[in-house]
């Protein structure tokens, strides 16, 4: 019974030295914040140059894979690889028209393995700026003019980024649109 008493009162103290310690050697709030910024500061710097080098491995794929095709390709500022390939004469897209198109998403593999396409589930019809599809196809055809037919490769950060489709576009997957644009209306 005594044994117990000194191990039970031992474990207090303990416990008691413990908090007290904690108390008394805790860090000032602004101590806190600042290391917080600094940590936050440090995995946001590492979170930018994972993303860069991700980017720059895109980049490099997309090369490869349209020279494989024989693609004339240019690219945007945003990443953003297009060759219209057919010029209508119609009106140029705008941000706030209601646009049809005609189209096939394919992954950028080498079968090309079809995703969607006009031909099994209709035209596509939207309001360019009001999202809804991916940032690329919207960057894409505000490109284009009425009657255009073009090809567009979409790096995963245009198109469905880490998560993909949750369907048939796996995660972080590059595609590739076959888009004519039908009709634009104001």
């Amino acid at each position: 019974m005594r044994n117990k008493i000194i191990f039970i009162t031992a474990a207090v103290l303990i416990i008691l030295a413990g908090c007290l310690s904690l108390r008394l050697f805790r860090r000032t709030p602004t101590l806190q914040l600042r290391e917080t910024g600094q940590t936050s500061n440090r995995h946001a710097e590492r979170l930018i140059r994972a993303n860069r080098a991700l980017i720059e491995k895109d980049s490099l794929f997309i090369n490869a894979f349209a020279k494989r095709n024989q693609w004339q390709m240019q690219i945007t500022p945003s990443g953003l690889w297009y060759e219209i390939y057919h010029r209508g004469t119609g009106q140029k897209a705008a941000l706030g028209n209601l646009v049809e198109i005609a189209c096939t998403l394919s992954l950028a593999d080498s079968s090309r393995t079809v995703c969607y396409s006009s031909a099994q589930s209709g035209n596509k019809i939207f309001q360019l700026g009001q999202g809804g599809v991916e940032t690329g196809l919207e960057e894409g055809l505000l490109l284009l003019q009425e009657g255009d037919k073009a090809r567009f490769i979409l790096p995963p950060h245009l198109a469905h980024g880490l998560a993909g489709d949750n369907n048939l576009i796996p995660p972080r997957s590059v595609i590739v649109y076959e888009v004519e644009l039908l009709k634009i209306k104001n």
